[in-house]
C-alpha cells in the first residue's frame, strides 16, 4: 500500500531530522547497493562471469572443451548472482525480551503448517 502525500512528506522530514541530528548513523542506515549478502552475491557472480568469458576466449584459441567449461562457469555464476540469498529463520521475542528459535513444524512442508494453523484455530493443539 503506497504512502499518501502527507505521509511521504512526514517521512522525508523525519529522515532530514535524523540526518541533521546524527549524520554518521544516517549514512550507515542508507547503506550501498553492494552491501550485504545480495551485493556480495552480485560481485562474486560478476567475477565468475568474467572468468567464464576468459575461459571461452581461451577455448576459441585452444580446444572446444575449455570454451564449454567457460560457458558453464558463466551460466553458474549468473544463476548464483541472480538468486536471492537464503534468509535465516527469524526468532520469536519472548515476554522477557529474549529471542528464541521458532517452533519447528511436526509435519513437513506447506500443508503441515496449514494443518497446524487449522488445529490452533479450532483449539485443538
Amino acid at each position: 500500500m503506497p504512502l499518501s502525500d502527507h505521509e511521504q512528506k512526514m517521512l522525508e522530514q523525519m529522515e532530514q531530522a535524523l540526518a541533521a541530528e546524527d549524520p554518521k548513523f544516517a549514512s550507515q542506515m542508507k547503506g550501498s547497493a553492494l552491501s550485504g549478502p545480495r551485493g556480495r552475491r552480485l560481485l562474486l557472480g560478476g567475477v565468475g562471469v568474467l572468468l567464464g568469458l576468459a575461459l571461452v576466449v581461451l577455448g576459441v584459441s585452444t580446444t572446444m572443451w575449455v570454451g564449454a567449461l567457460g560457458f558453464a562457469v558463466m551460466v553458474v555464476a549468473t544463476v548464483y548472482a541472480l538468486t536471492p540469498p537464503r534468509s535465516p529463520g527469524l526468532g520469536v521475542v519472548t515476554p522477557q525480551g529474549t529471542v528464541r528459535a521458532p517452533k519447528k513444524s511436526r509435519r513437513g512442508g506447506f500443508m503441515g503448517r496449514m494443518d497446524e494453523r487449522w488445529d490452533r484455530r479450532e483449539g485443538g493443539v
